[in-house]
Parts: C-alpha cells; structure tokens; sequence
C-alpha cells in the first residue's frame, strides 16, 4: 500500500496530459492546481486493475510493440527491480482506470510524439532509475532541451540499441549530427567501427564536468587512453596541458591528428616568429616544409629532455 501511495504521488503529474488532455479540452484550461487535485483524488483512489497486465492483454496482446516487453528486463516478473514484479503495465503507464470500457481514458504514453511533456514522462522513469549515472540529471543539457529519455530508449525490446556497443553510436548521431560528419572525416576516433562509443568519453545523463565529460576535465577524458601525453613533464607545452581541444577536434577533422587546423597555420596562431614564415622569394621556408614545424619541435606534447625546453627532444 506504501509503494502504490508513493507512485501514485510521483506519477500524477505525468498523468496531466496523458491522462486527460488528449480527449477533453477542457483540461487544458483548467488552472494547474485544480488539475492536480483533480489527479490525485483519482490516484488515491487507486483505480488500478486487478488483472494487472492482463487486462492490458486483452486488447494489445497482437501488438508487437508492446509484447517485446515481455524479451527484456522491465517485462521479467521474477525480478523484484521490474515493473512486471509490482504494478506491471500500470507501473510506468499509470491506473487502468475506465481505459478499457467506453471511456476509454488515455494513459501515459512515451516518446518524442507522446502528448506528454518531456519531464514527465522522465520523471516515471526516474521513480526507479536513480543512481550515481544519473545524479547530474536535471542540470544535463538533454534534460534542459527537454529529451525524453524514451526519445533515447526503446523498452519494449529485448535489447535497447543505445546500450549495444554496436547500435549506440548511431542512436546518439541520429541527433548529434555535426560529431557524426566529423567522425567521418579524414582523421578520427573509431566511433564508426564501433571500436569506441560516446559513452566512453560522455555521460549523456549528465556530469558535473563540462560537456557531460565521464571526467573531471577534457585532458583527463583524453589520457585514459592517451597516457603517455599525460606528464608530467621537464619541459610542458601550455596549450597541452590546459586544454587538448586547444589543438585537437576530439570527434574527428580533415588535418591529421585531428588537429583543427594544419601546421604551420595552427602553430602560428600562437608563436609568431621569423623562421615560420616565408623567405624572400616567397618560397615555403625550409624550417616550415613536410611536416612543419614539427620537423624540429617533435616532442609538441612535452619533453623530460634536459635540453628539451624547445620541445625538440
């Protein structure tokens, strides 16, 4: 009786629009906290169905997309962490109420085209989903841009493609497709081979890092697998050790090194100096042809030479 009162608090909100809005329009212009009284006299009531998912059965047992539950977690009854062990259907989709007789009330539906707002469809997935993953959920910019989480995840499927190391890039470049052209560039991680995923560098819950980064910065995102860049150094390079993006477009670039620009250009952003630049003739200098100015100053990330200060050694 507990666990029904406290998801009966926690859903009711979510049940605004779902429940309601999508037949009687006079909902909608309803105060809010007339709404919500409205809502929790009929969650208290606990107009749930004794049949459970059975009752849901009768009519969508022909759908695919709702027997799929069924081949993943959320549809497993003899876990106590699913739905299927509690409330079953009624657990994420709200009470049951007259939804099968002539009233035919609606209930909370998931998804990008779902009539329910983006926070609180989420907010059903949180009531179980609470973890240190998670923690930095309502400050991330998928919450902020209000993304469903069902926008993201398919339930109703024996395995969410977002979580096979195979499918994940793809689903989070059906989105972010500015990353998904440069991962396609020249030079690039091997996001496209599946041999690395976003989440190996990205919480897309959110983090108290920037760029929801796994990491407390960018360098140390980078030097859990660039170790040897980490130092420290004799003699350090500045950009390299405040900021590899400074160089480096981490999701892909034309230049090699997924430099955002080529040598010498990239250097002379920030070093400018005779022996870079042209001689009389107009002719490429002999310091800055091949591989630029790397032909000299080799060690760019950082050198423990004793005569390393120029990064030459």
């Amino acid at each position: 009786m507990k666990q029904m009162k406290w998801l009966t608090t926690l859903l009711a909100g979510a049940a605004l629009v779902a429940g309601f809005g999508a037949t009687a329009a006079p909902w909608d212009k309803m105060p809010d906290a007339e709404v919500e009284q409205i809502l929790d006299t009929k969650f208290a009531e606990g107009k749930y169905s004794k049949k459970g998912a059975d009752g849901c059965l009768m009519c969508h047992r022909k759908s695919e997309q709702v027997m799929g539950i069924f081949q993943g977690v959320h549809g497993q009854s003899t876990s106590s962490k699913s739905p299927m062990a509690g409330l079953q259907c009624e657990a994420c989709h709200g009470p049951q109420g007259k939804h099968n007789r002539g009233g035919k009330e609606p209930m909370i539906q998931f998804g990008t085209d779902a009539p329910v707002p983006a926070a609180k469809q989420n907010s059903v997935c949180l009531s179980c989903h609470q973890d240190g993953e998670r923690m930095a959920w309502h400050s991330s910019t998928h919450n902020l841009e209000e993304v469903a989480c069902a926008s993201c995840h398919q339930v109703h499927v024996e395995k969410d493609p977002i979580l096979d190391k195979v499918t994940e890039v793809d689903a989070c470049t059906a989105c972010h497709t500015r990353q998904k052209a440069d991962m396609n560039k020249r030079s690039s991680h091997p996001l496209k081979w599946a041999d690395m995923t976003c989440t190996d560098c990205h919480n897309p819950h959110g983090s108290m890092s920037e760029a929801a980064l796994n990491q407390v910065s960018t360098n140390d995102t980078c030097y859990e697998c660039h170790a040897e860049k980490r130092g420290p150094f004799l003699w350090e390079h500045a950009p390299v050790a405040e900021d590899c993006s400074a160089c480096h477009n981490p999701h892909g670039s034309v230049n090699e090194g997924m430099l955002t620009n080529r040598a010498p250009q990239l250097c002379q952003q920030c070093h400018t100096n005779p022996h870079s630049g042209n001689n009389i003739n107009g002719k490429p200098s002999v310091f800055t042809a091949g591989q630029s100015c790397l032909n000299c100053h080799s060690q760019i990330h950082g050198s423990n030479h004793p005569s390393g200060k120029a990064l030459q050694h």
